[in-house]
């Protein structure tokens, strides 16, 4: 599978939207990789996946893996078709009354290794609290996968991590955004 082909997956499923966005950084961009758009049809969701576990495959031995964890809400089918391409279990992290997140329905095993499975990454914070997350209770990131890098090397973490996608929308802070400069209404997408 080509970038093109994963580009193309995307394009017809219509995740990827144009327009003026304010996104849960609070940055503002002209493009926004709504995954759930994708997601929402299994097929896809499967073959994106299983190609993103096959590529990190191909480019290093991360060694065992116990388990696949993703921030819910959007990473929680990524994860899931990561854990069904991995033959592993999967759970997920949510958030707590604070906002932050949390484990609530399941435990990490101390020594277990995980993967974080996130659907969008562009500052990278939600992957790494649920880095946090693992390491705080004694587990151990194997890697980190995300389906579209849209941070443009930007977002770092201390483990290997892959992407299907590499791709940099144009993002403002806010008092920057040329969009709100023309009185562009933003929108909140899958908020």
């Amino acid at each position: 599978m080509t970038d093109d082909d994963v580009l193309n997956i995307f394009k017809e499923t219509k995740a990827l939207l144009e327009g003026h966005f304010e996104l849960r950084s609070k940055l503002h961009s002209n493009r926004y990789f709504q995954c759930a758009e994708v997601l929402r049809w299994p097929r896809h969701a499967q073959t994106l996946c299983a190609e993103l576990v096959r590529r990190m495959k191909a480019e290093a031995d991360i060694g065992r893996v116990d388990g696949v964890i993703s921030p819910a809400l959007g990473g929680i089918l990524v994860g899931h078709e990561v854990a069904k391409a991995l033959d592993t279990q999967c759970i997920f992290a949510e958030k707590n009354a604070e906002g932050m997140l949390a484990m609530r329905r399941f435990k990490i095993v101390p020594g277990q290794r995980y993967v974080v499975a996130e659907d969008v990454i562009t500052r990278g914070g939600r992957v790494q609290e649920t880095i946090d997350i693992v390491t705080q209770a004694g587990g151990e990131v194997a890697a980190v996968l995300v389906l579209v890098d849209r941070s443009g090397g930007k977002a770092s973490f201390a483990y290997p991590t892959f992407a299907l996608l590499h791709i940099e929308p144009q993002v403002w802070e806010p008092a920057e955004c040329p969009l709100c400069a023309a009185h562009e209404p933003f929108v909140h997408p899958g908020s």
